[in-house]
């Protein structure tokens, strides 16, 4: 009798556990408009496979990752990506790559977000502060300056940044858990939107005058 009652409630909790987690899989893209007409459709991903008996090594690899891209930018930083648009293999895999370099003295990663993927993030060379802020109510910063081979998550779509305060350039990896994460820098999409927001709207969310609102988008 002891056993039919564990069985009962295995079952009851491996239910509960499968319709736990009955939903719909994370997007691989911005959105995906329904049509009803198969000859203008796309593939969700926005992929087509390729036969698995022609798949080459070459499919699953990249080359260039130890060299470091010029951060002589108006952000002092720079990112050479690693997801499906460089390796095909990654498609449905769920996973990607970034390089990150940063200028000494406020090379920055800017506030942005990242849609589809949680990031975890190794410093290699130099030290940096990161956070994220968590979403409303709350918007608290949870921030630590990170050193060589030090490493920090950051929860998927939250704002995160990194900042090198130091005086030398920082390098780091981070792993993304999408094939293609997407980015959203927070400054970018706000004041730099095509076209523009109107300036009635960013005034009154930012608390600004509507002439800086104004010489803010002209920046972007």
């Amino acid at each position: 009798m002891e056993g039919f009652h564990f069985l009962q409630a295995l079952f009851i909790l491996t239910l509960a556990s499968s319709l736990a987690y009955a939903s719909d899989p994370s997007p691989l893209q911005d959105f995906c408009v329904a049509i009803n007409d198969p000859n203008d459709a796309v593939f969700v991903n926005g992929k087509v496979c390729k036969d698995a008996k022609l798949a080459t090594a070459d499919d699953f690899f990249f080359s260039g990752l130890n060299i470091g891209k010029i951060t002589s930018n108006s952000v002092g930083s720079s990112v050479t990506p690693v997801n499906v648009a460089q390796i095909s293999g990654l498609n449905t895999l769920g996973i990607s790559l970034a390089r990150i370099d940063y200028a000494a003295n406020g090379g920055l990663n800017p506030p942005h977000t990242h849609p589809r993927a949680t990031e975890i993030l190794v410093v290699l060379e130099g030290t940096l502060y990161v956070g994220f802020v968590t979403s409303n109510p709350d918007n608290r910063l949870i921030a630590k300056v990170l050193n060589k081979g030090d490493v920090f998550v950051f929860p998927v779509g939250l704002v995160h940044f990194q900042f090198n305060p130091g005086k030398s350039k920082a390098v780091a990896i981070a792993a993304l858990s999408s094939q293609d994460p997407g980015v959203i820098t927070i400054a970018n999409a706000v004041f730099g939107s095509d076209p523009s927001l109107n300036p009635d709207v960013l005034s009154k969310a930012f608390k600004l005058d509507k002439s800086m609102v104004k010489s803010l988008q002209s920046k972007f």
